[in-house]
């Protein structure tokens, strides 16, 4: 599988400078850096002990931030090289990271004599994979020098599972590269067993302690002013059907409040002018996000048509319904939300996060519901408490968080601290 494997991303590799050029047309890299993934180094490595993460894109690189900055601290550490994949992530490395010790790098592609090259040049003393990041090249190249290799903050998906389980030894030669793994779920740890790996550890999951927010994650003033005075509650990352069963709650809501409003925030904004028309139909009122002109005070629903700017949004609302759970596409991630201390609710279908969600309902943070009716009873009573519970929330969160985070901190520094 191994010979197949190297065979197919030989062959990748030889389109890679023209793929590459396509997506910086379509600024999706970034033009001066590309060449960091066809692995062409330019930075030199610092001398000392040099400690390597791997994270995907933003959500990975935001979750290990708060670690980051308490290895740093470690003076066995003399530098952290932090690679990603995306240009998003490299702009959120630019605004989140100022440490000198800490370099960014494009992650390669995963042809071994990239990783080769790479491992000869950065020479680390720790490799960290953050969550889903599997590259059997680099994998292998770092379990045959004998460098320690953690998989960090480990999730492994049902579906995830059931790929690799169609080439079981193969997956097992990968997966036992590992010197320890520390999952985020139940589930995880019980698929890594599977594949034989011998030291798994389940610590909870490191984004419940990572940034809540942006310094940039702030509503224009003039928005605000606007929101001051409002009740406001949020349904984010819904898809076909989802708004109108929002919209029938609000209506539900409006017999029993003054002053309330809707935020929201459609998984796809493409379908922005079909929203409206069904919103339209209920009578409700609609401001666009994009739309600049003066804000109607009695408007009832607020809809964000644009990318990016969800957080935002959390910033301001006591209750959030995440989407893509009443009908069956597997829910969103609550976590974000979360730690910005809203109330979560969603449908029943959320078998990608059922664990995490099922740790929230146990600290009654979130609640299924079925019904436009037991929408409305949980959002009746969130909107009419006062802003402490919020704050009440948001200092739960905090302690799960920095109570996941120094297990994790205390694992990790063990590869660090008295060793050679």
């Amino acid at each position: 599988m191994l010979i197949l494997y190297r065979l197919i991303i030989n062959v990748v590799c030889l389109f890679a400078p023209i793929i590459l050029k396509i997506r910086i047309h379509k600024q999706k890299e970034d033009k001066n850096r590309y060449k960091e993934k066809l692995c062409i180094i330019k930075k030199k490595k610092p001398q000392g002990k040099l400690v390597w993460f791997h994270a995907a894109s933003v959500g990975e690189l935001l979750s290990i931030v708060p670690l980051l900055g308490k290895l740093e601290k470690i003076k066995e550490i003399k530098s952290i090289l932090l690679t990603t994949n995306t240009l998003s992530s490299s702009k959120i490395f630019e605004k989140k990271i100022k440490s000198k010790k800490i370099i960014h790098q494009f992650f390669p592609f995963d042809k071994d004599i990239f990783a080769k090259k790479f491992l000869n040049h950065w020479l680390p003393n720790l490799v960290i994979f953050v969550e889903s990041e599997i590259w059997p090249n680099f994998i292998l190249n770092i379990k045959n020098r004998k460098i320690p290799l953690v998989l960090l903050n480990a999730r492994i998906t049902t579906k995830t599972y059931l790929r690799w389980k169609k080439i079981p030894n193969f997956a097992k030669s990968i997966f036992d590269s590992f010197d320890i793994c520390l999952s985020q779920n139940k589930e995880t740890e019980k698929y890594l067993t599977n594949f034989g790996v011998k030291k798994i550890k389940n610590l909870g999951n490191l984004k419940f302690s990572s940034p809540a927010s942006l310094s940039s994650d702030k509503l224009d003033k003039n928005i605000l002013k606007i929101f001051h005075y409002k009740k406001i509650w949020c349904a984010t990352s819904t898809h076909v059907g989802e708004e109108i069963f929002c919209g029938k709650t609000h209506i539900e809501l409006k017999k029993r409040l003054k002053n309330v409003i809707l935020i929201i925030i459609p998984r796809h904004i493409h379908r922005i002018d079909e929203i409206v028309k069904e919103l339209n139909k209920m009578n409700l009122k609609i401001h666009l996000h994009t739309n600049k002109s003066k804000f109607n005070s009695n408007i009832d629903i607020y809809l964000v048509d644009t990318f990016g700017e969800t957080q935002k949004f959390f910033n301001i609302s006591k209750s959030v319904f995440l989407g893509g759970s009443l009908i069956n596409h597997g829910g969103q991630n609550p976590i974000e939300p979360t730690r910005m201390g809203c109330s979560i609710y969603h449908g029943p279908h959320i078998n990608n996060f059922k664990e995490v969600y099922s740790y929230l309902a146990f600290f009654n943070i979130s609640k299924k519901i079925n019904t436009i009716n037991n929408l409305k009873k949980f959002l009746l009573k969130d909107l009419s408490s006062k802003e402490k519970e919020s704050k009440k929330l948001k200092k739960q969160i905090n302690s799960i968080g920095q109570s996941i985070l120094k297990n994790i901190y205390l694992e990790i520094k063990k590869f660090i601290v008295n060793k050679k």
